[in-house]
């Protein structure tokens, strides 16, 4: 198997525009009325394109791996029956997006209701007695506390990188939503770090 930094030096300018044409072309091979087989086979496609960072953002938001994977695997699915529901091929990422954000904020809500049963494997990780990573471990631990739409704000914005509108596009709220989501989460947090010092 060629390493990404070879292959890339020997593709050809319309290698790489076939490459990143595929995606588009997959996109509108899924849409319902086309042969089953080609549509199946465009979405197996494009399930492998997404699933990594799709599972990272999962995780990030969960802190669960079991949980991360049964969400991405939800979303897919999901995604399979609600493909009559993306309109434009370019906005794929933030589709797929908004229905992967549902699963993990479902869960969430399912472990509110049924505490003994949540898993958190942020707190059951073993501590690294650096300064830093207990510091990180008690982020994330508060994180963890925040009410699911806090937490998924929290994630989208400072692990994700994502700006304000992009986060309300994929959430389905306004802007003004996200803005005060974000602020309210914030000012916990920081509550909460400062009563563990």
């Amino acid at each position: 198997m060629r390493c990404v930094a070879e292959r890339t030096r020997n593709e050809t300018p319309s290698d790489i525009v076939e490459s990143s044409m595929s995606i588009e072309t997959d996109v509108a091979v899924i849409a319902p009325g086309v042969a089953d087989v080609d549509s199946a086979e465009a979405f197996r496609r494009l399930s492998e394109k997404h699933v990594q960072s799709a599972y990272r953002l999962a995780w990030a938001i969960l802190g669960n791996e079991g949980d991360a994977q049964d969400a991405v695997q939800d979303s897919f699915a999901s995604a399979w029956r609600q493909r009559s529901t993306l309109r434009e091929v370019e906005r794929f990422d933030a589709w797929f997006g908004r229905i992967l954000l549902n699963r993990c904020r479902d869960r969430l809500r399912q472990r509110a209701r049924y505490p003994r049963f949540a898993s958190d494997d942020i707190e059951a990780a073993l501590p690294d007695h650096s300064q830093e990573t207990l510091d990180r471990d008690e982020l994330y631990r508060e994180i963890s506390r925040l009410d699911p739409d806090q937490r998924i704000v929290v994630i989208l914005r400072f692990w994700k990188g994502l700006a304000v509108d992009d986060i309300a596009e994929r959430l389905g709220v306004p802007a003004g939503t996200v803005k005060s989501r974000l602020s309210r989460s914030v000012a916990r947090l920081r509550a909460a770090l400062e009563d563990t010092r």
